[in-house]
């Protein structure tokens, strides 16, 4: 069979009939456009979850255009200490890890906020151990601070949620078959403090064959500080440092006070926790008359689960166990070199005393400044008797600020130290105030000169200010040696330095 070769002619457009017309330049125009918009919408979504999705390229793109942590434009100058990161963060979109579930964990934390916060970061750890799925964690109300706030009041349940759904399996509440009205019951008990590994594997993971929902009614310090695997005590760090974000509220006014910190310069976060709760707690007296002594006294008599009844004030300073009072907080200040002039923020609640019991630290330093004082009663209306939200304005500003100075090691200190260090060493004054309490009494009774005790205010702090270090190990007395959440090393460190471990 021939097969006859033929030339394919161009068709004439005005030939064909008019739904076969190729598009006009109109529409080409138009399907651009829309193509346009389409790509810009999904670059203003990665753009919003940038900070987690490509932490190094797009949190770059984040600075360049403005974006705020809600993917609104903003003032490129608006900051946050979310961009000041110095480890990326982890990746929070990638698949759930698949695995079996050996029951549900439900936890009451216990304590003030930053108390409460560890506890969460150690309780997720330990649902990452045992396999276990996590009830979102509830929160102190029956402290001293009675703050009514749940968990989704001071922090986004659903970050929380999505940035660890890789690790651990997170719910918002027990299924309703594990419920009272199905006859279901849970068995509730505290861990016991500072426990590893194996103590949850041997002791706590066999009671989910009898139990498949265990309550811990307290978790404050329940896990320990040392001896964990490399991998937990990074999840620990993931948790602290990624997944417990505050909520938009919260994360707003605090990068506002931030803010209006930052037009006036450079700044100081003094947290002063010469509080009422504190002096009672610990009974630190220094500064008080007799009849604030007697008060702080019955205070804590009110409160039966304070152990630690009859205190010698006195002997508690000299052991360097008291917070700072604002007047020796104020001579310190001096001594380590700043100004008249220095803007200092008072990260605290209300100082036992009032405002008298600050004249000399404003007398020392006029621009000392509190959150009541920066911003609109109408700002904080919304914060007012929630302890815990209050505090974690704190927490925002002294994790942002150029210098933060605790006059006492507690929760907040620690936990803010801690954050400092993996935010890239950030410097953190870490008062030695047993050294301090001998050196003031010997300048306020003219042992020392003025010239004397400022250069051994110096010696004593050049290798206490937030430098990376091992964290220091005391064998059997977990109390006494340093706090993973002030000194998370193996989150710092490089993998071959932290295979050595911390040391003492």
């Amino acid at each position: 069979m021939e097969v006859r070769s033929e030339t394919v002619l161009p068709l004439k457009c005005d030939k064909l009939p008019p739904s076969m017309l190729p598009r006009t330049r109109i529409q080409m125009w138009f399907v651009c456009v829309c193509s346009c918009i389409l790509v810009w919408t999904c670059l203003v979504q990665l753009l919003a979850n940038g900070q987690f999705w490509s932490p190094r390229l797009l949190r770059r793109w984040n600075t360049t255009f403005g974006f705020s942590e809600t993917g609104h434009l903003t003032n490129v100058k608006y900051f946050s200490i979310h961009s000041e990161l110095a480890t990326p963060a982890p990746p929070t979109h990638r698949s759930s890890r698949v695995y079996k579930s050996n029951g549900y964990l439900r936890v009451s934390c216990n304590g003030g906020l930053n108390q409460m916060r560890a506890a969460i970061c150690d309780m997720v750890t330990v649902a990452r151990l045992l396999n276990l799925t996590l009830v979102v964690p509830e929160l102190d109300k029956t402290s001293f601070w009675a703050d009514p706030s749940d968990f989704a009041d001071i922090f986004d349940v659903r970050h929380f949620i999505d940035s660890l759904r890789d690790e651990v399996h997170i719910v918002k509440r027990l299924p309703k078959r594990f419920s009272r009205r199905a006859g279901s019951q849970s068995f509730m008990m505290p861990p016991v403090s500072w426990s590893n590994e194996s103590y949850y594997l041997q002791q706590i993971l066999p009671l989910f064959s009898k139990y498949k929902v265990i309550h811990f009614n307290k978790t404050d310090a329940r896990l320990a500080n040392n001896g964990l695997s490399v991998e937990l005590q990074k999840l620990r760090c993931r948790v602290n440092y990624h997944a417990l974000r505050f909520t938009s509220q919260i994360e707003a006014l605090g990068n506002k006070l931030i803010n209006i910190l930052r037009e006036k310069g450079s700044f100081v976060a003094l947290h002063l926790r010469y509080e009422m709760d504190m002096l009672a707690f610990s009974g630190c007296t220094e500064g008080c008359s007799e009849e604030e002594a007697e008060e702080l006294k019955k205070m804590r008599y009110a409160y039966p689960w304070w152990r630690e009844k009859e205190i010698v004030s006195k002997d508690k300073r000299v052991q360097g166990l008291c917070p700072l009072t604002p007047e020796e907080a104020a001579v310190v200040l001096q001594a380590l070199g700043y100004e008249k002039d220095t803007l200092i923020y008072i990260a605290s609640g209300e100082i036992y005393g009032g405002e008298q019991r600050l004249l000399a630290l404003r007398s020392a330093f006029p621009l000392t400044v509190k959150k009541e004082t920066l911003l609109d009663p109408n700002d904080l209306k919304h914060f007012q008797n929630h302890s815990s939200q209050m505090a974690a304005l704190d927490y925002l500003v002294s994790v942002g600020s150029d210098t933060f100075i605790p006059t006492y090691d507690g929760n907040m200190a620690k936990v803010v130290e801690g954050h400092r260090r993996y935010l890239g060493y950030k410097k953190s004054v870490l008062l030695d105030r047993r050294k301090l309490v001998e050196l003031l009494d010997m300048h306020k009774n003219g042992t020392i000169t003025w010239d004397k005790f400022v250069i051994a205010v110096h010696e004593a702090h050049q290798k206490r200010m937030g430098q990376l270090t091992h964290r220091k190990v005391i064998v059997d007395k977990p109390k006494e040696e340093e706090y993973f959440y002030a000194n998370p090393y193996e989150c710092l460190c490089k993998k071959a330095a932290c295979d050595s471990g911390a040391r003492a």
